[in-house]
């Protein structure tokens, strides 16, 4: 069995985990989120609605490659959580844990949110698919994720600033 891998990212956001969490409660939105040189698609027609056992089709492409990709939602507690995980798709394993935690002020009133991703993966592949971590894979989540930042921060900040007290400690 080929070795599992961690990539964590910490961000935080000017607004209360409800307003974040909502964000991320529309599926779509993964779209405008997603690198273009991704080409990333949602396929899943219609209304989808997050819930433990929602089952999400997507239709991406690296490196010219095209290839589809299915995640189902395993667990799904708003506004503090959720993950996803990989049915089909490039990985052995694609296991997503996005969580919300709230910043408070002096009276105890969410003002930002804490929002980290914990992704678990493997390659596959063997040695082979090490290799390919170390020439390229690594590399990739991290522009994918850096992109991902910096595109939710545009999105849902929208020129807000965060409270001079949190900006000092964030990031």
């Amino acid at each position: 069995m080929s070795r599992e891998f961690e990539l964590r990212r910490v961000q935080t956001l000017p607004l209360p985990p409800e307003e974040v969490f909502e964000f991320f409660a529309d599926a779509r939105n993964l779209e405008a989120i997603t690198p273009p040189f991704l080409k990333f698609r949602v396929l899943t027609e219609g209304a989808i609605e997050m819930r433990p056992g929602a089952l999400i089709e997507y239709r991406l492409q690296l490196f010219g490659v095209p290839f589809g990709w299915r995640t189902e939602i395993e667990s799904y507690d708003p506004p503090r959580s959720f993950v996803d995980r990989q049915l089909r798709g490039p990985y052995a394993l694609w296991h997503h844990t996005h969580t919300f935690k709230p910043i408070t002020d002096e009276a105890g009133v969410a003002v930002a949110t804490e929002m980290t991703d914990v992704v678990r993966y493997r390659i596959r592949f063997g040695v082979l698919g090490s290799l390919a971590r170390l020439l390229f894979v690594r590399r990739t989540l991290d522009r994918i994720f850096d992109y991902r930042a910096q595109k939710i921060d545009e999105v849902l900040t929208r020129h807000r600033r965060l409270p001079r007290d949190l900006s000092a400690s964030a990031g």
